[in-house]
This record gives C-alpha cells, sequence and structure tokens, in this order.
C-alpha cells in the first residue's frame, strides 16, 4: 500500500476521528503527505518518537494505540502464567497526558493492571516505579530533549530499564501483527478503575524516591552542617524536575536554592527557549541574567523529562562557563572514588560505565583508583543493562555511569540516566570545593592538569525524509569500505565496526570480534590517541559525528581539535559526495 491510499484510508476510515480527518484534509502538498505515510513510526530500542500529528509516521493516539496493543499481547505471551501490570509515568509535553491515558486505556482493555501517575513525573522516576511496584514493564510519554513539535513512548522492562535490542524487537513483531486500528481494544478510565485495572500513583512512591536519592549522598554529616553555604540557581526549563529535585534539596538543607520563575512551571510549548536541551547555552541565558545579581556558587538545569542536567560554574576570570556533558561525568567520577576511597567505602570489585563516545579521560581516573572502566555502545539503556547483568551475576559492583549527552546515574535503584540522582551529587560535589577554597572550575583544572587537556566536540549534520535517510547509509557505508589510512598526516590504527562486530588493527592487518550489540556505527583512532566517532541519530534525522582530541595544555588542545573537525568534515564531504 503507497501512502496515498494509506492517507485516504485514514480520511476514509469510521475509526479516526472527525478533528484528525480535517487535519489531513488541510494537507496541500504531496511531499508533506508523503513524509505522513510512507512509513509506519519506527518502534525501536528507544520505543517511538516523532512529530506530533496525523499520519502513520506520526506521534498521535492511533500510533500510541497501536504500540500498546502490540506491547500488551507481548506481555500477556511472555507472563501467561503471572499478573501483569504495567507502570506509566509521563511529562509536559503536548499531548503527554492524552498518550500516557491512551496507553492505559489500551492496556487495561487486555487485562492489565496499570499504575498511572497522577501527574508529570521524571523519566528516572518512571524507572524505580517498575521496580518499587514490581510490574512486568513500564511506559513513559517523553521526547525528552527534542522541540516541542516531538513527542515519544519508551518502554522499560521488569528491571526498570530501558528494553534493549532483542526486547524490542520481539515487541515490534507483536505490533506487526496489528493490521488496522480495529485491532486496538480499548476500555474507559473510569470503567478501568472501577474493575479494579486502574491505580493512581504518587506520593507514597514519590517519598520512597526521594529517600533513596538523599541516601546515596557520601558525605551526608557535611551536608547537614554545610548545606546552607551552597548558592544555586535552578531551572527546569518547563519540565518536570521542578518539583522532586526542589524538594531533595530542600530535604537534604540547602536553603539558597533560586528557581528561575520565566521556566519554572510545566509548558509544552516551552516558551523561553527553542530547543529546551542543557546541552544548548542559550537556555541559561536568563539565569545568568540573575546570576548578576544572585552571584550564585552553581547554575544547573534539567531537561523536560529530567533525567539530564546542564551545569554552569564560574571559570578563573571570573565569568559563568557552561560545562560540556563529559566535564561533569569526570568530576562526578574523580569526586566518587575519591569519597568512597577516603571513607574506606569503595568496593573491591567496582565498576564504572561510559559509552563509547564518551571522554577518555575517564580511564585514567579510573586506573588512578583501581577501578574497573567499562564501554558499552551509545545510549544509557546499554548501561542499564550492565548493572542488570552484575545484579545477576554478582560478581561486580556497579558504582557510577555516564555519557556525554549530560546523562549521569550513581546508585542502583534506577535503571536510567537521572537528573534528580545527578543534582544531589553536584551540589555534595560543589559544596565539597568550595569548603576547600575552590569552584568546580578549579577542580576541573586540577583534574586536567594531573591527567592531561581532553576535547570532546559533537556535530550533526541533519537529512530529513526518506531521502535523507538513504544518505545516511550511503555515507556510514561509504566509510565503512572506503575510508582513508591518514588524517592530516596522523595515520588511522584502529577501526571499530559496531555493525560487523568487527575490531580491526591497521598497522598489524590484524580482526578480531567485539562483544558488542550490533549498530550502525563506526569508530576510528589515531596514532595520537585522536578519535572520531559516526552513527545515525537514534530519535532525529540526523548523522551524529563525536570527535575526541587530548594534549598536554589547554591551548595546544584547542588547535588540535581545531583541525581534526576541519579534516573529519571533509571526510564527510567526500563521502556524501560520492552518492550525488
Amino acid at each position: 500500500m503507497n501512502y496515498l491510499q494509506k492517507y485516504n484510508l485514514w480520511v476514509d476510515s469510521d475509526l479516526i476521528d472527525s478533528s484528525t480527518k480535517e487535519e489531513l484534509k488541510r494537507i496541500e502538498d504531496l511531499e508533506e503527505i508523503e513524509d505522513r505515510f510512507y512509513k509506519d513510526l519506527e518502534f525501536g530500542t528507544g520505543g517511538l518518537r516523532g512529530v506530533i500529528g496525523a499520519g502513520t509516521n506520526r506521534m498521535n493516539i492511533y500510533t500510541v494505540g497501536k504500540a500498546t496493543e502490540g506491547l500488551a499481547r507481548y506481555l500477556l505471551n511472555k507472563y501467561s502464567e503471572e499478573n501483569v501490570s504495567v507502570t506509566i509515568a509521563y511529562d509536559s509535553r503536548i499531548m503527554s497526558k492524552e498518550f500516557a491515558e491512551t496507553a492505559a486505556k489500551v492496556l487495561c482493555a487486555n487485562g492489565i493492571s496499570v499504575n498511572l501517575f497522577e501527574s508529570l513525573r521524571p523519566t528516572p522516576m518512571l524507572s524505580y516505579a517498575v521496580r518499587y511496584l514490581k510490574s512486568k514493564a513500564g511506559i513513559v510519554i517523553t521526547a525528552s530533549h527534542n522541540p516541542k513539535e516531538y513527542n515519544g513512548y519508551k518502554v522499560y522492562g521488569e528491571d526498570g530499564g530501558q528494553v534493549t535490542d532483542n526486547g524490542a524487537k520481539e515487541i515490534l513483531s507483536f505490533i506487526k501483527e496489528i493490521k488496522d486500528f480495529s485491532n486496538i481494544k480499548t476500555m474507559e478510565l473510569k470503567n478501568a478503575s472501577e474493575l479494579g485495572y486502574l491505580n493512581i500513583i504518587g506520593e507514597e512512591l514519590d517519598k520512597s524516591y526521594i529517600e533513596k536519592v538523599k541516601n546515596l549522598c557520601i558525605r551526608q554529616e557535611f551536608i547537614k552542617h554545610n548545606a546552607k553555604d551552597l548558592k544555586i540557581i535552578y531551572t527546569p526549563l518547563h519540565g518536570a524536575g521542578n518539583i522532586p529535585i526542589r524538594r531533595v534539596l530542600k530535604e537534604l538543607g540547602y536553603e539558597n536554592v533560586t528557581v528561575v520563575k520565566q521556566q519554572e512551571l510545566p509548558d509544552g510549548n516551552f516558551p523561553t527557549t527553542s530547543y529546551p536541551n542543557p546541552e544548548n547555552p542559550e537556555v541559561f541565558e536568563i539565569a545568568l541574567n540573575m546570576a548578576k545579581d544572585i552571584k550564585p556558587d552553581i547554575i544547573f538545569g534539567t531537561d523536560p523529562d529530567c533525567d539530564r542536567i546542564g551545569v554552569v560554574v564560574k571559570n578563573k576570570n571570573g565569568e559563568y562557563k557552561v560545562l560540556t556533558g563529559n566535564e561533569v561525568g569526570v568530576l562526578l567520577t574523580e569526586y566518587i572514588l575519591y569519597s568512597l576511597k577516603e571513607k574506606n567505602l569503595l568496593p573491591n570489585n567496582g565498576v564504572v560505565i561510559k559509552t563509547i563516545v564518551t571522554t577518555d579521560i575517564t580511564k585514567k581516573i579510573t586506573d588512578n583508583y583501581a577501578v574497573e572502566l567499562m564501554e558499552v555502545l551509545t545510549g544509557f539503556k546499554y548501561i542499564g543493562e550492565k548493572i542488570k547483568e552484575f545484579e545477576k551475576k554478582g560478581n561486580k559492583k556497579y558504582i557510577f555511569g555516564f555519557e556525554e549527552s549530560y546523562g549521569y546515574l550513581a546508585g542502583d535503584f534506577v535503571r536510567d540516566k537521572d537528573a534528580v540522582i545527578a543534582s544531589a551529587l553536584i551540589c555534595e560535589m560543589a559544596l565539597y570545593y568550595k569548603s576547600k577554597g575552590f569552584s568546580l572550575y578549579d577542580a576541573l583544572i586540577n583534574l586536567y592538569n594531573k591527567y592531561g587537556f581532553p576535547s570532546e566536540k559533537l556535530f550533526s549534520i541533519e537529512l530529513k525524509g526518506k531521502e535523507g535517510r538513504q544518505k545516511i547509509e550511503n555515507i556510514l557505508d561509504y566509510l565503512r569500505h572506503s575510508m582513508r589510512s591518514t588524517l592530516e598526516g596522523i595515520k588511522i590504527v584502529k577501526k571499530i565496526d559496531y555493525k560487523l562486530g568487527i575490531e580491526k588493527d591497521i598497522f598489524n592487518i590484524n580482526e578480531k570480534s567485539i562483544e558488542f550489540p550490533k549498530s550502525n556505527a563506526l569508530k576510528f583512532i589515531l596514532e595520537d590517541n585522536s578519535w572520531f566517532v559516526i552513527r545515525p541519530s537514534g530519535t532525529e534525522p540526523k548523522l551524529k559525528i563525536y570527535l575526541s582530541v587530548i594534549s598536554d595544555s589547554e591551548e595546544g588542545t584547542k588547535c588540535k581539535m581545531d583541525k581534526f573537525i576541519k579534516s573529519v568534515k571533509e571526510v564527510i564531504k567526500s563521502a556524501y559526495n560520492s552518492y550525488q
């Protein structure tokens, strides 16, 4: 069935509501119709994510209903002899509550019990709730830090971690069995509640989660006596972090917390920023204006579903600097390991986990504390998968994990990146260093003086639609088979192909298998320890390129990175042009 046939099916169907039909009838551009209907919105390892609107390739109550019907069938098949419950959370985005309720209606109609949060909650709280309530799965409605036009649907397993590749494929197989919307069961929430299928959750779970977050703090007595001395500005960026983060900080004793009023209340239109991502320095403009009078020790902000956190600190010139995800990650790694060692709490079998695109300075830090460092593919779900593995085998103790895209997790009661946990640890770290007479920026420079000055960059190439998707595939295919042997005269010594599962040593012409899930990503490592990784985004129509260099000075690293970016962009351009 082509896209026009699918379009007409929606417009003519008795199962589609009138407002959706009117939205479709108003579209005059055939390319727009094609983009909405040329494929079904893909259910990948992150679930669904897309632009809100009518069509098979959009986020709407019908695509959400279809995905949930498939999930329900998967769960009933997998747990046929057990009672099945699913916990659902949602953030502040447009249609998040409606999509959460749509999912609840479908699950309840299939005889599955649903625990639905009474109001918006951070994504990591969903992860915790699945474990706390012993659910077989979890759903969170969010598009994380994407622009306001987007929403998404993420599925979690009974361990509280996002479903990974195999689980997603199994769920998808059940979704594909649903040929039309008449196959989707649904039940009104009032009826579901009366029949005992719907349970509204809130304060009991919140309190349990908050207590566990507070208990992760390493220097609890120190915080109790000194928290009032740290001056903080916090922005929730119109998202779900406002209440839980303020509650945690208040209960820990942080009294000097100022919230950015213009960005405090939930609002899926994100009126103060087009891109509500703490990776984007522009989101801190209002906070930085406030800082002129308040003069905080630290500024931080969380994305709409409160799983990512960005941090701003004063540099040596007294100017506020937005730290990168890697910088916050290595600061936390150093602080946590140092503090645990000081208190004789560092486990002999401890592990820190980072992704393949995250800074290599982490390795130098973990080596210094004789702690194992483990690498996983990009995506926090793979860190959650390792925590599950450690729990099952009992041979390793998870300490901390992070990824360059502003995601951090300590403790194992949550199985996803958690900005509530991170905010508590970042404040503890800033408070501790302040008591020693220096800032987080000073701590970062001290760390670099000890281990080297790294620089990591990310740039993306946006390639939209069906053609863009093919171009992304073509570029990766070209680099997989036709990559040059040097960049700027520096030899490429290793190529790691995560799709083929091969690491190739160029010098010795050796190949070996690597133990990673299959992923369409390539990593090129140079003789001077620089590297770059190229992969498609899992959530946006983009090709992502990550770069890393290291030198013995800040200026040397900057110069090195400028040249490296230029040469890598030329490589990508050559790959792009080869298919024109």
